[in-house]
């Protein structure tokens, strides 16, 4: 997790939350391009193959999604 850029780690908190590609770039000014970019980056580096594999190892790591 630390491997992640501050970006890449609010990208996260977004995915496990729920929210789309759309959603997430409206919140965090983005282009949905960029968000595609940060989800796929973070799945690399965190040797994750899915978004559900992604959500567990975000609640192991104990971040809270956004409600």
């Amino acid at each position: 997790y630390e491997n992640l850029t501050p970006r890449e780690q609010e990208v996260l908190v977004q995915v496990v939350s729920g929210k789309l590609n759309k959603q997430i770039a409206f919140d965090l000014g983005n282009s949905e391009r960029t968000i595609k970019a940060h989800r796929a980056s973070i799945m690399e580096k965190l040797g994750v193959q899915s978004v559900a594999e992604l959500a567990r190892l975000a609640q192991a790591l104990g971040i809270e999604p956004i409600r």
